[in-house]
């Protein structure tokens, strides 16, 4: 077995323990009830972080996911940044990044992300009346102004931060308000997420799009129309910026769209391993940092099948003129490729004829926009 490198670590800091009541949460039992938070063990962690800076070669990549990450508590994330420079190699790069609803940011909070360089994911659904309806804390009460308020902090110290956005049937039909809220607020960098229905812990329940392709498609040209701006775009918008990277010969960043999957652990609070964030079931275990060797985690015959999934495409996506752009999708939304693809057609991406949509509409101004980057 070789001894491979991990591009980069995300771990489900509480498992599904989080103070808000998202509706749509992939978490099954998570419903606002932020009264028992179950975190990382101590000593689960130092031994994983031991054992991935061990591994590293130059660079070290921490992502921390909930649930709510920061019901961990200051203390744990204390412990994690004294852990990873007490066991990183020399002139090893640490990053870390951190995805939160926002509402428990605080002064304090913000000076910790501040000294540490975490970047911060805030999720922010639109406008407050978007927002509260489909994220309310487990009384039931709106989050907008407790996240809203969390956004302020990062700004006083001067923290980066990004937002991402959950497109459903409320804010589907309603980019260009989207667009112009993100200007109002200067938000600079957004990230689109389709809304599916599913839970994580029941893989055999096949999971549905709450968005349909046609739906999706008219959203992401009427966003993509007001982000254009004449050729001057005042937002980075990840999903048009990594079409823009494709049309300047780059390579895409997102997943979604890179001719392959990276190499990259996902770990439940308990230790166990995951080549994917949907792809969490036995069926796709690889194994628990807590016990296994992480050689023998990434040697792991069902990470290489993970891995052959997403360049298996389907003839129709060989053939496809946009192929260059999307490289077929996510292969979870392809049929065959994963349980919650139920709703694809002819094994292409769910979402197949939304991106079309969009690279025909946008093509012209891409190729112009590159013309001039260039």
């Amino acid at each position: 077995m070789g001894n491979p490198d991990i591009v980069s670590v995300m771990w489900k800091t509480v498992s599904e323990s989080c103070n808000l009541a998202c509706d749509y949460c992939y978490y099954s039992d998570c419903a606002g009830n932020a009264s028992a938070v179950d975190r990382i063990d101590d000593q689960l962690l130092e031994t994983f972080i031991e054992k991935y800076m061990a591994m590293t070669r130059g660079a070290a990549v921490f992502s921390w996911q909930g649930g709510e990450p920061l019901l961990a508590g200051r203390d744990f994330f204390e412990k994690v940044v004294h852990l990873q420079a007490k066991y990183a190699p020399k002139n090893t790069v640490i990053s870390n990044a951190i995805q939160t609803n926002g509402t428990l940011i605080d002064d304090e909070w913000a000076k910790f992300f501040k000294k540490y360089n975490f970047l911060v994911g805030v999720s922010i659904d639109g406008p407050k009346d978007i927002h509260d309806k489909r994220r309310p804390t487990g009384s039931g009460a709106g989050s907008f102004d407790r996240t809203m308020a969390g956004v302020d902090a990062l700004r006083r110290y001067g923290v980066p931060f990004n937002i991402l956005t959950v497109i459903h049937e409320d804010n589907v039909g309603r980019a260009a308000d989207l667009l112009e809220f993100y200007k109002q607020e200067r938000f600079a960098h957004i990230q689109f997420l389709p809304c599916m229905d599913f839970k994580s812990q029941s893989p055999g329940e096949p999971g549905q799009y709450l968005v349909t392709p046609d739906e999706y498609g008219a959203f992401l040209c009427e966003a993509f129309d007001t982000w254009y701006n004449d050729g001057q775009p005042l937002v980075d918008i990840r999903f048009f910026d990594n079409i823009l990277r494709a049309y300047l010969g780059m390579e895409m960043e997102s997943c979604v769209q890179r001719e392959a999957c990276p190499k990259v652990l996902i770990l439940e609070q308990n230790g166990d391993a995951f080549p994917c964030d949907f792809y969490i079931s036995d069926e796709y275990k690889l194994g628990n940092v807590g016990v296994d060797s992480l050689e023998a985690i990434l040697n792991h015959p069902r990470y290489d099948e993970f891995l052959k999934m997403k360049p298996d495409l389907p003839e129709a996506c060989r053939s496809c003129e946009y192929l260059a752009l999307c490289n077929g999708g996510c292969p979870r939304n392809r049929v065959g490729g994963t349980e919650r693809s139920a709703m694809a057609v002819d094994d292409r991406d769910y979402f197949c004829t939304s991106f079309k949509q969009l690279f025909k509409h946008a093509d012209s101004r891409l190729t112009k926009l590159a013309a001039l980057l260039r």
